[in-house]
């Protein structure tokens, strides 16, 4: 089994890292703090800038006119390249005890989101699709919506419940952004750690962040591990590939001060190279 050792990108101490991504059209990486409400952009090298939402922001999408699409915590809503903020869809507006959480483009360019409960399992998550001005809930019945990402070649997506600890396998109709029959691809461990946020190699390997394990995993098409990340933070978050590098957001969320001086480093962004590569981020193309 491969093992790999990441070293600092950014120097962000962020509280809650999440949702990497990697624009190479603007050869630009992106994430955000979910619970300090910002989204941050930089080109390796280069000082993060960072917009601030004003309000829990689980994902920044790229789009094609340079902005994002955010999955803020009330829903769908689009970042222009000035600030602006343009809602789209917001199907949390009036329930503050919920949230979106992680999100991604398919290969079309359609959004995917997810849904969580602040007080986590007190209510069911859902993940929604958007299709224009509209929010579609796609799958239901979810304990805490999370990583997900599609199959090199589009017939399939992988979506991970936190919560239950189970990373499903959807068939999937490229063509329409249709989701069909589940099946459970790993059911992971109970215990201290939980599946976070995922990304999907160019070989369909799965890369998923394992919360509170130090490490992000990667698994073979069929589920079988096969490769570990080993960070010196306990709190890896999600995962993007940007070129030959593997790119982890991490978290400082609830750790204690004895907790945080053992890992300084607990909230920056790290990178590797693990011998594989991965598509970039699929910008969304608007809404129609």
């Amino acid at each position: 089994m491969s093992t790999y050792e990441p070293e600092v990108l950014f120097e962000v101490a962020c509280d809650l890292g999440e949702g990497p991504s990697y624009n190479k059209l603007r050869d630009e990486l992106s994430w955000v703090d979910i619970t300090q409400g910002s989204v941050f952009r930089s080109t390796v090298g280069a000082t993060p800038r960072r917009v601030d939402i004003g309000q829990h922001v689980g994902a920044a999408l790229p789009s094609e006119d340079g902005g994002f699409l955010l999955a803020r915590r009330d829903g769908f809503v689009r970042l222009s390249v000035d600030g602006q903020q343009d809602e789209l869809a917001l199907p949390l507006a009036g329930r503050p005890s919920m949230r979106f959480n992680d999100a991604k483009t398919d290969p079309r360019g359609r959004a995917f989101a997810g849904t969580m409960a602040y007080d986590i399992g007190a209510e069911q998550a859902a993940l929604y699709r958007l299709d224009g001005a509209h929010a579609t809930e796609v799958v239901s019945d979810i304990g805490l919506a999370n990583g997900l990402d599609w199959s090199p070649d589009g017939t399939s997506m992988y979506f991970i419940d936190s919560l239950r600890s189970i990373l499903t396998r959807y068939d999937y109709d490229s063509e329409l952004g249709v989701i069909g029959d589940p099946a459970t691809l790993i059911d992971f461990a109970s215990g201290a750690t939980m599946p976070d946020g995922m990304c999907v190699d160019e070989s369909g390997a799965l890369w998923v962040s394992l919360w509170d394990a130090g490490e992000v995993r990667r698994y073979t098409p069929a589920g079988e591990l096969d490769g570990r990340v080993r960070l010196p933070v306990s709190r890896p978050t999600s995962c993007c590939f940007a070129g030959p590098s593997l790119v982890i957001t991490t978290a400082r969320y609830a750790l204690t001060e004895d907790e945080l001086a053992h890992q300084p480093h607990a909230g920056h962004v790290f990178a590797c190279d693990v011998g594989a590569s991965g598509r970039p981020a699929t910008l969304w193309k608007g809404s129609k």
